[in-house]
């Protein structure tokens, strides 16, 4: 697998790279999505807000269906991490842990990973399937309709996620991870108005009831149906701005309309552009980023049968 040529390589194996996958295997191109196993949708223990689902699916589950789809029609799915991107006369030599591929273009759907409450790995793994532990108000906020919600966190996102959570229920509290909440008068303000409980950090000891996940903070030990983390996600941006492809503030890829870089024959999509958690987001964008990229390639050289 030296130094393989291909049209095209996707670097990530989610929702947003498997689609773009099916999508450049059915317009007839050679393409090999790198997955390093670190799709954040393979944590979600069930979906009910994907369309098409309606009695819900794991993401796994998804991810397991998407790669049967894109393998169907010919694309290539290895488990590697990419361990270098380089930029070549004529195309991008992308070095993996498993060897090397030449590609005529890549795409990057290398997704964030979320800031994690401080719980070891099994217990973070146990709460996110019953359910107790969830990273998604827009996912999932029905799911906790008229249930006991915390948010942990401080600033104006976990400002944000309480006050967007108060429409599905009464009893949402705000519990500060550290010290410092981080928010300002008017946040505080605006959070007493609608109702949201306010406790100072830090937050931390966080255990599994027979109903419930409780937490021991400056109020004691509080139990709830539910807990929300509100700490941000690290964006895997690195191999874009290692090219010296345009990001944004906070990292994310800057793309065009049609999910092209700042970089000719480099594209991006999902949460990596814009991190929107959202898995029908990241796969609209990949439908276009294939799209537009296959049509680039055209200009170069047509594609005939």
């Amino acid at each position: 697998m030296s130094d393989e040529r291909i049209h095209c390589l996707i670097v990530g194996g989610g929702p947003a790279g498997l689609t773009a996958a099916i999508y450049l295997a059915r317009f007839r191109l050679s393409v090999v999505v790198v997955d390093a196993g670190d799709s954040r949708a393979a944590l979600i223990a069930l979906t009910r807000n994907h369309a098409g689902f309606p009695e819900g699916i794991s993401g796994q589950a998804l991810l397991a269906r998407m790669r049967e789809q894109a393998k169907l029609y010919g694309a290539r799915v290895i488990s590697a991490r990419v361990a270098a991107l380089e930029i070549a006369p004529e195309d991008f030599l992308v070095r993996c842990s498993t060897g090397a591929f030449r590609a005529r273009a890549v795409l990057l759907a290398t997704g964030v990973t979320n800031r994690r409450p401080p719980m070891d790995e099994t217990l973070h793994a146990r709460a996110l399937a019953q359910g107790r532990l969830r990273y998604c108000p827009v996912c999932d906020g029905f799911e906790v309709t008229d249930q006991r919600v915390a948010v942990i966190g401080g600033g104006a996102r976990a400002a944000g996620e309480a006050e967007f959570l108060r429409a599905y229920t009464s009893s949402v509290t705000l519990i500060a991870l550290e010290a410092d909440d981080g928010l300002d008068e008017s946040q505080r303000r605006r959070l007493d108005e609608i109702g949201v409980r306010r406790i100072a950090g830090p937050a931390g000891d966080f255990a599994l009831e027979d109903d419930s996940i409780s937490l021991a903070c400056s109020k004691g030990r509080l139990r709830f149906d539910a807990v929300y983390p509100a700490l941000g996600s690290e964006v895997h941006s690195d191999l874009a701005s290692g090219l010296g492809a345009a990001v944004t503030e906070d990292g994310c890829i800057r793309v065009d309309a049609h999910q092209r870089t700042s970089i000719e024959g480099l594209y991006a999509a999902g949460d990596v552009v814009l991190g929107l958690d959202q898995i029908s987001h990241a796969m609209g964008e990949a439908g276009v980023a294939a799209t537009a990229l296959r049509n680039d390639l055209a200009k170069q050289a047509l594609f005939l049968r």
